[in-house]
């Protein structure tokens, strides 16, 4: 079979395996945020916690529980990390360098899971285990909360509230991420992933030798990581160690797990708005964006461009022979267009233009699936701003979902737009200009900018991601990494529940014969040509600085 033919096959087997699970899991997460019951569980936690589930919360109090949760999540996971020399099963690891501490405290709670130290060369058990791994849970978790928190604001007419941030918070973490990574890591140690909690050993090299290997709850912590679309890996290679993904078959499985439930919050979505044709509007958009990026990235990756990739049968430098090119280019996107970061290959060592189509799946807002709940608020934002331009055009009050798009509503979802390219292109520019942050990059020219952009690029969208070749463990780039992280997560919550909150405190207005149907593909046309011109005019020009030129250069 032949190394294109196997890469199609992938991405079939892909498809049909998340057309099965999407109607069943995207109506189990409706009736998980819909239900008014509670399980036995939950009212322990409720009552540890001091919260009242019941209790409705309007726009203001459910940011607030946002911000104080993960604020607290912040300085305890700093706190852990800088005291982990003195805990057990510390394995013998030193305690973390403050910057460093804080810049991983900010990436886990975040969603966003940078990773500028070698997993197994620095952290211990607990801190893996206690620390990391409980952020892989709950801060997915509030990315679905602040998710079906907007959605109410569509379902929900003449009241401001969203519900309550602290059910939601219980619920997507008890009902539906424990129990899908329970299952997820079951599959990966029947795979093969390590699952122990061993110490330090010393194990011979091919090359003649040793080396130090430690073991790890791994496969629980590569489910969730890969589910709750995190992306930190226990090991420095992430997911092209064999010990987290050492076949092609967990390859794929991971892949699925990365792009379920985004994909099935569509679903979610239209359930709850009561109108599952919206959802498939949205689905339509998402899978688009998403095949023809895994598709054009597998054409630039087998292109034969030269007499090494004639004989490697493509681009194979960076990526893993147990994988090839398809499941490794199948992997970048899925990973670059959700808020995930995890890799299989070296996206460094990625063609010009495949490098560039990874950061370009990261600035479109990463909505093709997007990341757990973040992805399906950022591209309800872009169905917002479709719809206001389809209401320009035809000379129209915009609607959308029976909800009026005025000023206000349009103001909150272009600041939520607009923070993560300030931040972007901010912090690359002044890095760029500084001395001391040009002193990491490895390599000069188009590629070493791209390094530089792809950073922030990642940290301000939440993904994780990096072209490797540049040296990030400093100070300048820990802090500011550390911040865009922060305000890439958190200002763009501000905006959509108040945003959400305006929304909800309509009342809905009637269709009529001049109103935009928004569930026919002609929408979900335009909201793809939409999240194209606006991604293509923040963007390109830095692109054309970066991974284009090196593109045409090559």
């Amino acid at each position: 079979m032949s190394p294109v033919l196997a890469g199609v096959l992938q991405l079939l087997a892909l498809v049909v395996a998340l057309g099965l699970v999407y109607r069943p899991l995207g109506d189990h997460m409706a009736r998980v945020y819909s239900s008014p019951k509670h399980l036995r569980a939950e009212k322990w936690i409720y009552k540890a916690i001091g919260a009242d589930p019941a209790a409705e919360m309007r726009w203001p109090a459910y940011l607030r529980s946002v911000l104080a949760f993960s604020a607290v999540g912040v300085l305890f996971l700093y706190l852990l990390q800088r005291v982990q020399g003195s805990l057990p099963g510390s394995l013998g690891f030193s305690s973390i360098d403050p910057d460093q501490a804080f810049n991983t405290a900010a990436s886990f709670v975040t969603n966003t899971n940078w990773q500028s130290y070698y997993g197994e060369q620095a952290m211990g058990h607990v801190v893996q285990t206690g620390g990391l791994a409980v952020q892989n849970f709950v801060s997915a978790a509030v990315g679905m909360a602040v998710a079906v928190a907007l959605v109410r604001g569509f379902a929900r007419a003449r009241t401001g509230e969203l519900g309550n941030f602290w059910s939601d918070l219980v619920r997507g973490t008890v009902r539906i991420l424990l129990p899908l990574s329970v299952v997820g890591a079951v599959v990966l140690v029947a795979c093969g992933v390590l699952q122990n909690f061993s110490g330090i050993h010393e194990v011979g090299r091919f090359t003649g030798g040793t080396q130090q290997w430690n073991g790890g709850a791994v496969a629980s912590q590569e489910a969730i990581k890969v589910l709750g679309t995190n992306g930190g890996g226990y090991f420095n290679a992430n997911s092209a160690h064999p010990f987290e993904n050492p076949s092609p078959f967990s390859n794929l499985f991971e892949i699925f797990l990365i792009l379920v439930i985004p994909f099935a919050l569509t679903r979610t979505f239209g359930r709850m708005v009561g109108s599952l044709r919206q959802g498939y509007a949205i689905l339509a958009a998402m899978a688009t964006i998403w095949l023809g990026f895994s598709a054009l990235m597998m054409w630039t990756e087998f292109h034969h461009g030269g007499p090494a990739f004639d004989l490697a049968g493509g681009a194979m430098e960076g990526k893993e022979t147990r994988f090839g090119i398809g499941g490794s280019s199948i992997f970048a996107v899925a990973t670059t267009l959700t808020s995930t970061g995890a890799v299989n290959s070296f996206h460094s060592s990625y063609t010009g233009f495949g490098g560039g189509i990874a950061l370009l799946g990261m600035q479109l807002g990463e909505i093709a699936p997007g990341g757990v709940g973040s992805g399906l608020y950022g591209m309800l934002i872009m169905a917002i701003v479709a719809v206001f331009v389809a209401g320009l055009m035809v000379g129209r009050t915009p609607e959308y979902l029976g909800k009026k798009i005025g000023t206000r509503e349009m103001k909150f979802a272009a600041c939520s737009l607009l923070v993560t390219p300030a931040l972007v292109l901010g912090f690359t520019a002044a890095a760029m200009a500084l001395e001391t942050p040009a002193h990491s990059m490895t390599n000069s020219g188009a590629h070493g900018f791209s390094e530089i952009l792809y950073a922030y690029t990642s940290g301000a969208n939440n993904n994780g991601s990096a072209f490797a070749g540049l040296n990030a463990d400093t100070q300048w780039f820990n802090t500011t990494l550390g911040i865009a992280m922060l305000l890439g997560r958190f200002l763009p919550m501000v905006f959509v529940l108040a945003l959400a909150g305006s929304l909800a405190g309509q009342q809905p207005t009637p269709e009529t014969a001049g109103t935009l149907r928004t569930e026919k593909p002609l929408f979900s046309g335009l909201l793809v040509g939409t999240i194209a011109i606006v991604t293509g005019l923040t963007y390109f020009p830095a692109l054309a600085l970066g991974p284009l030129a090196e593109g045409l250069a090559s």
